[in-house]
């Protein structure tokens, strides 16, 4: 075996290449588990609830950095993509009053948008993919953009930078696959009683008129 490991200088190199990347793999393998850092699980809870379009009205870079403020003590209502229901939602997660939305941050878009690019209008500058927090714009330097429908999510941060202002939000209609009944002004538990109340109500004139 030896005779034929210094007959075979390269495949000696190689072994002895491999048995250094086993120890080293096992090594790194063992810091990893030994030293992981565990994420803060109520943070993890917050960047779900958030709409992750990334679009730094919060005044954070992305919704990640607003979660982790809300769970240091910042408030719950600087998100305007996520509107009431997201406030109420957060609310609902750490057990506090909801407050209204706070406007000095933007307002809360009825329907949702998506940026559209006017493509013989583009000169191919990038500028708006750059602004795209979430890539969601396709192209190349001198050639013609376009936005992913899909991934888009209608933070506007590609408007602003557009030197030919070839760039507009469209609303989305909804369609069958993402429309929702409006969800009546009162709780199920609120119409519950009246119905209850009523009925009860029924019954006893029934009575009175039975006696």
């Amino acid at each position: 075996m030896f005779e034929l490991i210094l007959n075979n200088p390269i495949s000696a190199a190689l072994i002895g290449l491999g048995g250094l990347a086993l120890v080293f793999g096992a090594i790194l393998g063992f810091a990893a588990v030994k030293f992981k850092v565990e994420g803060d699980p109520i943070v993890v809870q917050l960047d779900a609830l958030l709409p992750q379009t990334q679009c730094g009205q919060c005044g954070h870079p992305g919704c990640r950095p607003y979660a982790e403020g809300i769970a240091n003590g910042e408030a719950i209502n600087k998100c305007p993509p996520g509107g009431q229901a997201t406030i109420n939602a957060i609310a609902s997660l750490l057990d506090v009053e909801a407050p209204s939305l706070d406007e000095e941050h933007g307002q809360e878009a009825e329907l949702k948008t998506v940026a559209y690019i006017r493509e013989d209008e583009c000169i191919g500058c990038t500028k708006c993919i750059q602004a795209c927090p979430v890539d969601a714009i396709l192209g190349a330097a001198k050639q013609m953009h376009t936005v992913i429908v899909d991934e888009c999510t209608g933070c506007d941060l590609c408007v602003e930078p557009c030197p030919v202002d070839c760039i507009d939000m469209l609303i989305v209609e909804p369609t069958v696959s993402d429309w929702h009944w409006t969800k009546p002004a009162q709780s199920a538990a609120a119409l519950a009683t009246q119905i209850i109340a009523t009925d009860r109500l029924n019954s006893n004139n029934d009575e009175g008129r039975a006696a």
